[in-house]
């Protein structure tokens, strides 16, 4: 071998050697409080990843959608054709704020999703609950941030992860979080005139 190779070689096996002895302390489990926050695209399809990573574990999950309405979206068609037997999906919204125009309507609608996510959550059974834009109807006061954290710290079963997406994520939910991502917007073609596209945002 060369002495690049060779050198390659050394340094992969310290890597390695490092990496597995950081890895042999981390024994732990629990149920994990998880939000996407931020301003970018691919929080609600990050977090959806994980359901349909549970759907193929045979874990048995649920969705719970606090602003999204009636339109058709991939993973709730695909979820509720080929999975509704693993995975429970409720649409509880009826469309983004700035369509309703309607506080006392959203806020009603807001306050039904919640009693059903803690529902859903209390449920032993459910392993994964995600709590899809719940952090837009917190933002706009329809669900009290002292609420969902009082209950996601005292009553969400140990091994239950619990998902919460949305812009603007509240400090207090963030700072009861065990795994907080950000996503960042660099670019986005909606900048340029371009539309939300089948398969890419819906």
């Amino acid at each position: 071998m060369s002495d690049d190779t060779d050198r390659h070689a050394m340094k992969m096996a310290k890597k390695k050697a490092a990496r597995d002895k950081i890895m042999a302390t981390k024994t732990a489990e629990k149920g994990l409080i998880i939000v996407h926050t931020g301003k970018g695209k691919g929080k609600s399809t990050a977090a959806f990843g994980m359901i349909f990573r549970c759907i193929a574990h045979d874990m048995q999950c649920a969705v719970v959608q606090f602003i999204k309405g009636g339109m058709s979206t991939g993973e709730r068609d695909l979820i509720l054709e080929k999975f509704p037997d693993k995975c429970a999906f409720h649409t509880m919204g009826e469309g983004f704020t700035w369509e309703t125009q309607d506080r006392t309507r959203d806020t009603e609608m807001a306050l039904a999703a919640w009693e059903k996510a803690r529902e859903l959550i209390r449920d032993p059974a459910n392993r994964m609950v995600l709590l899809d834009e719940i952090n837009i109807a917190i933002r706009y006061d329809y669900v009290p941030i002292a609420e969902v954290v009082k209950f996601l710290q005292e009553e969400k079963p140990e091994m239950t992860h619990v998902v919460l997406t949305g812009r603007n994520a509240h400090a207090d939910l963030i700072e009861a979080a065990d795994l907080v991502t950000e996503m960042e917007l660099v670019k986005h073609p909606f900048r340029s005139g371009i539309k939300a596209q089948i398969g890419v945002e819906y």
